[in-house]
């Protein structure tokens, strides 16, 4: 269960023209509120119907009174665009902004509302107060249309209240020659987050500090538990627990004026040697409940985890967009059997951060190969580089996407939808052999031209709509995905 991420109160706010029918908003307001009980959607119903500013000062404290803290402001009719617009103004939280359908050929005299109309006037209204509130792609609509777009609503307004409230916590600098990691975070302050940057020493001394907790029994049985016998080192369980509740502690005393965190921790090289382990595994654990613990300090990889567990509800990862499938693996077990080229294919790759639950049965915790190669001795038993989460990522629909904010301070993001195949890849790590539909160009002309680091986070399951919505919300501008050939990228050379 993810315990990081807000809980979103829906209410709904009918407006109506004083020179319209009340009644009229108010009918399509209840038929509204009894589409959404239909889909099992909660949505608060303000009984005060707007139609002057007083009524807008009276239907907001109604909302907030009630603990609503996304908002639906229905035009049930043409609807008074001041008033209306004023309740984006006043409410803190996300607004979407619907209209109504006309219902029936046969009642267009006293049930005609010109809703379609009045949200013309009401988009152009909040553009000149500068107000930014959700629009879907078509506002207008039935009862039953519109419970279809709040409940689109709901997890867009997921992420923009979590990133309202959310700090993210850092220990140590990006390694060296990270700078694909390279994080200003003047684009933090600009989407509302607030950043706590920490030494690797600070997490050293509170690490240490938990030495003996009595909490620590508990915490290996559930490690245990989770992992099933002969899939863990039992002697390493004591010090993982140990790091497990340093973070969480660490979590509550510096959650300050915020809600929510999220880590973005350095975990080489020093790591494994100063406390006895890799981080990873103690990593998935926590993201498995909702807080992000991104790898090698990457500040806007947590950041995108956290988007994509408040749209999907889910758990996340975080994955390096690592390497190509070889040739002969691709005809040996994806040619023919699924309708991709080698092109649409690769490896994402992690050394054993993704939760658990999102892992093949044969997972278990081993040691990160590549820092035994160059921490141990060549020749050892692997000691202190143990403690990662390994085994195939489980086939499953995803969303490969980040927000980034470049070296010139702008920020940008990609989403883009795939797949992972039910393929053995045969290699190590957590790692799976993932397809997405002209990988190869989207590799080229986004990743590759608009100089994306190689941190992918990845949500299990098709979220490109919502995310793209939280994106423009968000005010960013380049929201780039994977353009089908019969959409040449701006860079793409057309004789090719």
């Amino acid at each position: 269960m993810l315990t990081n991420i807000p809980e979103v109160k829906l209410g709904i706010i009918a407006v109506s023209r004083d020179c319209f029918i009340i009644s009229l908003s108010e009918r399509r307001r209840a038929a509204i509120v009894a589409a959404c009980q239909g889909k099992g959607l909660d949505l608060y119903e303000c009984k005060t119907t707007v139609e002057n500013e007083k009524d807008m000062l009276k239907a907001v404290d109604e909302v907030k009174s009630a603990g609503c803290n996304a908002l639906v402001v229905f035009l049930g009719n043409f609807g008074p665009e001041t008033p209306e617009t004023l309740i984006a103004q006043r409410f803190d939280g996300p607004v979407m902004y619907v209209s109504a359908a006309e219902e029936s050929g046969k009642d267009l005299i006293d049930g005609r509302g010109d809703a379609y109309c009045g949200m013309l006037n009401c988009s152009y209204n909040l553009g000149m107060r500068h107000l930014k509130a959700y629009i879907p792609s078509y506002p207008v609509g039935t009862a039953e249309d519109i419970a279809s777009m709040i409940a689109d609503f709901k997890p867009i307004a997921c992420a923009l209240i979590g990133l309202s409230g959310l700090k993210i916590i850092t220990f140590g600098p990006r390694p060296q020659d990270f700078f694909a990691c390279n994080a200003p975070i003047k684009g933090l302050y600009e989407l509302g987050v607030e950043v706590e940057e920490n030494s690797e020493l600070d997490l050293l001394v509170a690490y240490k500090a938990h030495a003996n907790d009595p909490r620590i029994p508990e915490v290996c049985a559930d490690m245990a538990k989770e992992m099933g016998e002969g899939k863990y080192y039992p002697d390493l369980n004591a010090r993982m627990a140990q790091l497990e509740l340093t973070l969480l502690d660490w979590a509550e005393a510096h959650k300050g004026a915020r809600q929510y965190v999220a880590f973005a921790d350095k975990c080489w090289p020093a790591f494994p040697e100063a406390f006895g382990f890799e981080p990873c595994y103690v990593n998935s654990r926590l993201v498995s409940r909702g807080i992000p613990v991104s790898c090698e300090v990457d500040i806007y990889g947590a950041l995108s985890e956290y988007i994509g567990m408040c749209v999907s509800g889910e758990t996340v990862t975080l994955l390096d967009i690592n390497n190509s499938v070889p040739a002969d693996l691709y005809q040996e077990d994806i040619a023919g059997k699924f309708p991709y080229q080698l092109t649409d294919t690769f490896m994402g790759f992690h050394c054993g951060n993704t939760p658990s639950c999102k892992l093949c049965a044969d997972r278990a915790v081993k040691y990160q190969l590549i820092q035994h190669r160059l921490l141990e001795p060549k020749g050892s038993e692997p000691d202190f580089t143990r403690g990662t989460l390994e085994g195939d990522i489980a086939a499953s629909p995803i969303t490969f996407y980040r927000l980034q904010c470049d070296s010139e301070g702008k920020l940008r993001s990609y989403i883009a939808q795939g797949e992972v195949l039910p393929v053995k890849t045969r290699s190590f790590g957590g790692i799976g052999v993932f397809a997405i539909p002209e990988m190869g160009r989207f590799y080229r002309h986004v990743l590759v031209e608009k100089r994306y680091p190689h941190h992918g986070a990845v949500a299990f399951g098709h979220y490109g709509k919502a995310l793209f919505e939280v994106m423009k919300m968000l005010g960013v501008e380049d929201i780039a995905y994977n353009q089908p050939k019969s959409l040449p990228y701006p860079t793409e050379n057309p004789f090719v």
